[in-house]
C-alpha cells in the first residue's frame, strides 16, 4: 500500500463551499476533514461533507454524455462520447446564432464564487445572457441591501464572533449549516452575546437562543416597522453615526410614526412588550449588534421591503464597519495587492443588452429567471433558444415544474451540465457530466472577508466515471464554436498561473494550508471616512437608484391574508443533512432522512382530526400527494411546513426515487408571483388544503 498524501481543496456537497482537507492513499479518498488551517473551521466537517466521499463512488450519477433520443422527460436516453456530444452542442449552437445571433444563448449557474468561468463563456460566445440562481434565494436581500448601502449582500460579512446580540428572522443557521458561522455564532453565545429568533415554528436555532418569539408567516416587515417606531420615537439610535452618514431620517421618521408595538402586535401576534424590549436591548448593545438581512427572502411579496427594513435597523444602530457588526468584505485591493485576473478580462463584452434590460414593469437590476422565462414564452425582446443549466436545477427549485416545461419547449436546446441527474437534466436535450468536486480543480478564487485570502479547489482524485471538470467542458464548447483564443488553456495549471500573473503568488504557495492569506491582521475601514456605493456616498434611507426605477423606498404595510378553514400557507426549508434537491438520493444522507413529512400545529391537527405521524392528503389548484402528519405545537397555526427537494421522479436515481412529496409541485400558479421590487420568487403565496388521508 502507498503512502498517504494530503490535498486541501473545497468541499462541494453544498453551496458553502467549506475549505477541506483530504487524505488519498493508492489513488482513493480515504479521509475528509475540514481544513484544520482555517480557525472557524478547525477541522470541522458537516454531515453532508462526511457523506461526500460516498458520493464519488456513487454509480447512480451522470456516468458519461447522454443523448436524448424520445421525448423530453421521457428518460430514453443514448450514452455517447464527448466528441459526439461536442459535436451535437456547436452544431445546434451554430444553427440558432445563424437564426437570431448570439444573444438567442443564455446560461444560468448556482452564482458563488466561481461564476467567473461562466460568465467568461457566456461573453465569449457573444451572448450577455448571463445569470444565477437568486431569484430563487437572495434577490430580495441583495437588491434591499443594495438600495441602503449601495454594496450587495455579498459584499458585506457578519462579525458574529465579535457581536453582543444577534437578530435573526427564519435564518435557521444551526440546520441551513455553514460550519463556520455556525463555530462563530456558538463563540460569541458563550461569551455572552444574546440571540433572538424569529420564526413561524421552532427549529433547531430557536433551541439555541435566549429569546425564540414565533411570527404570523408574511408579518416580518410589521415587526421591523414597530422596531423601527420604538428605536427613533425614543431616540435609541446610534446618534453620531446616523447624524453623519446616513440620509432620509426624517421621512423615516414621519412614515414610521403609526407604526406602533401595539399596532404590530395584532399583525404578529408577538407581544407588544417583547417589541418594545428588544428595541431597547438591541440598542443598548449597539453598535455590536447584527439584524441578519435574511438568507433566503424569496418568500412574499414584501419581502424586499421585508429586507430593506432589517438593513434600516443595522443603519440606526451603527453596525456598519465596526467590530461585532457588519463588515464590508475586503479583496486583495484592501490588502494591497493584485487582485486575481479574471479569464474574461480580455473578451469583448457582446454587442447585445442582457434580455430584460430593456423589458417594462420589471423588477430591480436585470438577470431575472422569470424574465429569462417570458423571453423563451413569448420571444420578446428577442428569442432565447439555447440554455445551458450548469449545476442549477429549475424544475426543481421554482414552482409549478408542468408549466416550467412548457416553457421549455420552446428551446430548440436544453443543456444540462451537472453531477447529478438534476430534475432539469431529466428534461434536457443532453447532458454533459461534471466530475464530482473530489475529481475536479476549479478556477482560483478569493475568498472575502476581514482577513482575504487566495483559496483553492484542488483535484484529489482521477475522475471514476467519463466525467469532466467545467473548466474543461467549457473550454472545448468554445473552440467547437470558433472561440478558442478566448479560451486557449490547456490545463487547470494554465489558468491558474494566468489568474496569478502580477501577484506575486504560486501555484505552490497553496500546497502548505490550501489557501494564501493576504494581510496578517483584519482590515477595517476609518469610521470617519466610510465609504458607500450610493449616489449620495451615504446610506440612504430613501434611496435614490429607487426612486429613479419608480419605486417607493418606504411602502405602506399590507395585512397577508388569512387561509380559509383547512387551508395553511404552505413553507419549507432545509435541514442539516440535505442540500435542497441535490443530496436525497446520497447512499449516507438518505439514511438520515429519506422522506419529509409535514409540519401541522397541534390545535389545527386537533380540528381536522389528524394524529400526528398518520397520513394526510395535502393539494393545491388540482394537485394533490400524500405525506405523513409532524404535529406539533412548534409551527404557527396558519402554516405548515416540509423539507424542499424530495419527491423526485428520476428513476435512475433508486434510493430517492418517488419518495416523499415535491413542494414544488403544490406550488401551482406561482411562477409568475414575485415580489414586484427585488424580482425574488413568493413561494410562500402559497395556500394549500390539508386532511386525512
Amino acid at each position: 500500500m502507498g503512502e498517504i498524501s494530503s490535498v486541501f481543496s473545497m468541499c462541494g456537497m453544498c453551496a458553502v463551499r467549506c475549505p477541506i482537507r483530504v487524505e488519498v492513499r493508492d489513488g482513493e479518498i480515504k479521509w475528509v476533514e475540514g481544513n484544520p488551517h482555517v480557525p472557524a473551521i478547525a477541522g470541522a466537517l458537516c454531515a453532508k461533507g462526511s457523506a461526500g466521499i460516498s458520493f464519488v463512488n456513487d454509480a447512480e450519477r451522470p456516468q458519461s454524455p447522454m443523448l436524448r433520443i424520445g421525448p423530453r422527460g421521457s428518460g430514453q436516453w443514448r450514452k455517447i462520447t464527448w466528441e459526439e456530444a461536442l459535436d451535437h452542442v456547436a452544431a445546434k449552437l451554430k444553427e440558432i446564432t445563424g437564426k437570431h445571433g448570439a444573444k438567442a444563448i443564455a446560461i444560468a449557474d448556482r452564482g458563488g464564487v466561481f461564476n467567473d468561468l461562466t460568465a467568461s463563456f457566456i461573453k465569449a460566445l457573444g451572448s450577455p445572457n448571463y445569470l444565477d440562481h437568486d431569484d430563487t434565494c437572495g434577490k430580495n436581500v441583495n437588491m434591499a441591501c443594495q438600495s441602503v448601502f449601495g454594496y450587495g449582500r455579498g459584499d458585506l460579512v457578519y462579525d458574529f464572533a465579535n457581536t453582543r446580540h444577534i437578530v435573526l428572522y427564519g435564518r435557521n443557521v444551526f440546520e441551513s449549516l455553514q460550519v463556520g458561522e455556525v463555530n462563530n455564532i456558538l463563540d460569541a453565545l458563550d461569551a455572552g452575546a444574546k440571540l433572538t429568533y424569529i420564526d413561524i415554528r421552532a427549529t433547531v436555532t430557536a433551541s439555541k437562543a435566549d429569546k425564540f418569539l414565533m411570527i404570523r408567516p408574511g408579518t416580518d416587515y410589521a415587526l421591523n416597522l414597530a422596531l423601527i417606531h420604538v428605536i427613533l420615537k425614543e431616540r435609541l439610535y446610534d446618534a453620531d453615526f446616523v447624524n453623519k452618514w446616513v440620509t432620509g431620517l426624517s421621512e423615516l421618521e414621519s412614515f414610521a410614526s403609526t407604526y406602533t408595538p401595539e399596532w404590530a402586535e395584532k399583525e404578529t401576534g408577538i407581544p407588544a412588550h417583547e417589541i418594545t424590549n428588544l428595541a431597547r436591548t438591541v440598542s443598548m448593545d449597539r453598535p455590536k449588534v447584527i439584524f441578519h438581512g435574511g438568507w433566503m427572502l424569496a418568500r412574499y411579496t414584501d419581502s424586499f421591503y421585508s429586507s430593506r427594513s432589517v438593513y434600516i435597523l443595522n443603519a440606526l444602530v451603527g453596525n456598519f464597519e465596526a467590530t461585532g457588526g457588519l463588515i464590508l468584505a475586503k479583496g486583495a485591493n484592501d490588502a494591497g495587492a493584485k487582485p486575481l485576473r479574471s479569464i474574461g478580462a480580455n473578451i469583448p463584452n457582446a454587442q447585445d443588452k442582457i434580455f430584460d434590460a430593456e423589458m417594462s414593469d420589471k423588477p430591480l437590476g436585470t438577470g431575472h429567471i422569470l424574465n429569462l422565462y417570458k423571453a423563451i414564452k413569448t420571444g420578446k425582446p428577442y428569442p432565447i433558444k439555447a440554455f445551458f443549466a450548469y449545476r442549477y436545477d429549475p424544475i426543481a427549485s421554482m414552482p409549478d415544474p408542468d408549466e416550467q416545461k412548457k416553457i421549455l419547449d420552446n428551446l430548440d436546446l436544453l443543456i444540462s451540465i451537472d453531477v447529478n441527474y438534476s430534475q432539469t437534466a431529466w428534461y434536457s436535450d443532453l447532458i454533459l457530466p461534471e466530475a464530482s468536486y473530489l475529481e475536479r480543480s476549479n478556477l482560483l478564487t478569493t475568498l472575502k472577508g476581514k482577513k482575504p485570502s487566495f483559496v483553492i479547489r484542488h483535484q484529489a482524485i482521477q475522475p471514476k466515471f467519463d466525467t469532466k471538470p467545467a473548466w474543461e467542458i467549457f473550454t472545448l464548447i468554445a473552440n467547437k464554436m470558433g472561440a478558442g483564443q478566448y479560451f486557449p488553456f490547456k490545463s487547470i495549471e494554465e489558468i491558474w498561473n494566468y489568474q496569478l500573473e502580477g501577484t506575486g503568488v504560486k501555484i505552490a504557495d497553496f500546497d502548505e494550508k490550501g489557501l494564501v492569506s493576504l494581510t496578517n491582521e483584519p482590515i477595517l475601514m476609518n469610521r470617519d471616512e466610510l465609504k458607500f456605493k450610493t449616489p449620495s456616498g451615504k446610506i440612504e434611507l430613501v434611496s435614490q437608484w429607487m426612486t429613479q426605477n419608480a419605486f417607493a423606498s418606504f411602502a405602506q404595510y399590507a395585512s397577508p391574508r388569512k387561509p380559509e378553514n383547512g387551508h395553511f400557507r404552505l413553507a419549507f426549508g432545509r435541514s442539516a443533512f440535505h442540500t435542497h434537491a441535490q443530496t436525497q438520493n446520497n447512499i449516507y444522507l438518505n439514511e438520515l432522512a429519506s422522506e419529509n413529512e409535514l409540519w401541522i400545529n397541534q390545535g389545527a391537527a386537533e380540528n381536522l382530526g389528524i394524529k400526528d405521524g398518520a397520513m394526510v392528503e395535502i393539494g393545491s389548484s388540482g394537485y394533490s400527494g400524500k405525506i405523513k402528519a409532524k404535529v406539533t405545537p412548534y409551527i404557527h397555526p396558519e402554516a405548515v411546513f416540509m423539507l424542499h427537494g424530495f419527491g423526485n421522479e428520476i428513476p435512475l436515481k433508486t434510493r430517492s426515487f418517488q419518495k416523499g412529496l415535491s413542494d414544488t409541485r403544490l406550488e401551482q400558479g406561482l411562477l409568475g408571483k414575485i415580489d414586484p421590487v427585488g424580482g425574488g420568487i413568493a413561494f410562500l403565496e402559497c395556500m394549500v388544503s390539508v386532511k386525512k388521508a
